[in-house]
């Protein structure tokens, strides 16, 4: 069987590699900081763990202090890192707090050479951090539920291990001590570490593949300049759809566009377009909205009542035609025209209807712009232009 020592190297040894694993996998792509944050947590567990493996061999109350130092603040960092994950939000102050309090709770009593009462602390508030970090994986599970679920549980087993150990320093009523506790509770916490460890590096190494699969759908159905959906997503969302004359398409296009381009500039052009993207993401009522293209944008209505449609595109042409827009000290407006077509009775698919809000929208332009055009074969035809 092995000897407590060996079991100490063997848990420093596992989470150095986690350490370079996870390193390796942020330096790879730096879009989740969680890791990087994780990272520092799993530093300061190694230097913890070689610190207490010092101490076991030479015991000293200074020793026990500087083990006891990184190790509270390895897993405040990796509870504070759990929060940035589940949130998106700095770790800084989860980290702050959970360090000072624990620090402070367990290293007063060992200066006081209450060195049992310190160890007894030292496992209570390992217990806690790493049960807010189960309960933050846990609360963040529907990202990826089968991976989360067991780094949760992990962590949670874990921290009952930690308190195994408080209980059994505890119900001896060891308060001093001289030297590290050797019992049945500290070889099954050392032994669920390292598991814990083997298993929430797997795990975590899922979630973080299973982000970037998402991030990189994401950015494949998604307008990079606008954060729309674009027009594979808006096919993919539609294709099978059997637009009855309760559903609408709304097809839109910036007035002159070339010329805003030719006369400030693409990077001012950019801005009117993510202006009108704006007005389609305040716009009440819109299913889908999608830049179909260059200054091309089309929109769905599951649910519009008679007019709604040509009312809802009527509102969105007067609130950007209204817009003041600027190019260094220029200010200038754009117009937008709008193409409008309802589904039949029986079903039309969604070539058929978008090829009809699109004609309806030629006809706007060719009507003189700056307008709103419902589709032939709606069952009005009529157009709204600017006053």
């Amino acid at each position: 069987m092995l000897d407590y020592q060996t079991l100490l190297i063997s848990l420093g040894v596992s989470t150095l590699c986690l350490l370079v694993t996870l390193f390796a996998t942020w330096s790879a792509r730096r879009d989740d900081g969680f890791l990087l944050t994780w990272v520092v947590g799993l530093a300061f567990l190694v230097t913890a763990i070689f610190c207490y493996s010092y101490y076991t061999q030479r015991p000293s109350l200074p020793a026990l202090g500087l083990s006891f130092a990184p190790m509270l603040t390895g897993f405040a960092i990796i509870y504070a890192a759990a929060f940035q994950f589940r949130t998106g939000q700095s770790p800084l102050r989860h980290t702050g707090w959970a360090a000072g309090i624990s620090l402070l709770a367990t290293l007063l009593p060992i200066s006081l050479g209450y060195d049992g009462i310190g160890f007894i602390l030292l496992n209570i508030c390992c217990a806690s951090m790493l049960l807010g970090t189960a309960i933050e994986y846990w609360r963040a599970r529907r990202e990826s539920p089968g991976a989360l679920s067991g780094m949760a549980m992990l962590y949670a087993l874990t921290a009952f291990s930690f308190l195994l150990c408080a209980a059994a320093i505890a119900a001896n009523g060891m308060w001093v001590l001289g030297r590290a506790p050797e019992n049945w509770a500290e070889t099954i916490n050392t032994g669920m570490s390292i598991a814990g460890m083997t298993g929430i590096g797997a795990m975590s190494l899922m979630v973080h593949q299973a982000r970037i699969t998402a991030r990189h759908r994401h950015e494949a159905i998604t307008d990079a300049l606008t954060g729309l959906f674009n027009r594979r997503a808006l096919f993919e969302l539609h294709q099978r759809d059997l637009f009855t004359d309760e559903m609408a398409v709304i097809v839109f296009d910036i007035d002159r566009f070339k010329a805003v381009n030719d006369q400030y500039g693409h990077a001012v052009g950019d801005e009117v377009i993510r202006c009108l993207a704006e007005d389609l993401k305040d716009a009440a009522g819109l299913s889908t909205s999608a830049r179909l293209g260059g200054e091309e944008f089309a929109a769905v209505l599951r649910s519009a009542a008679p007019g709604y449609a040509e009312w809802l595109a009527e509102r969105i042409r007067r609130n950007f035609a209204e817009r003041e827009l600027s190019a260094g000290d220029i200010r200038f407006r754009v117009t937008v025209s709008a193409g409008v077509a309802y589904g039949h009775p029986d079903g039309l698919d969604f070539d058929g209807i978008l090829n009809a809000a699109d004609s309806a929208l030629y006809e706007a332009k060719r009507n003189g712009r700056n307008r709103v055009q419902l589709a032939a074969q709606s069952p009005r035809t009529h157009s709204r232009t600017s006053a």
